[in-house]
């Protein structure tokens, strides 16, 4: 559980990094690419809070098994 969750913040510091670089290039950078990093930056948290929310994958779970008891009715007609 501890790692899932450190790697769950590993991912979201990692995509606040990239949206750091991408609002410090924006402010060098000109035309489109401008306006594609800042786009960039504005959509990075939403990505980055949704990686981060998504958690460890579950494993499947075995089908419960079903037991079934050999049992014989009282009274059945070969004790007669």
């Amino acid at each position: 559980m501890r790692e899932d969750q450190r790697q769950r913040a590993r991912r979201y510091l990692i995509s606040m990094a990239i949206r750091t670089v991408c609002f410090v290039a924006a402010i060098f950078a000109e035309g489109w690419l401008r306006w594609a990093l800042v786009l960039g930056a504005v959509f990075l948290p939403y990505v980055a809070v949704v990686m981060a929310n998504a958690g460890r994958s579950r494993k499947p779970e075995k089908a419960p098994q079903l037991i079934i008891h050999d049992q014989r009715q009282i009274g059945s007609s070969h004790d007669r």
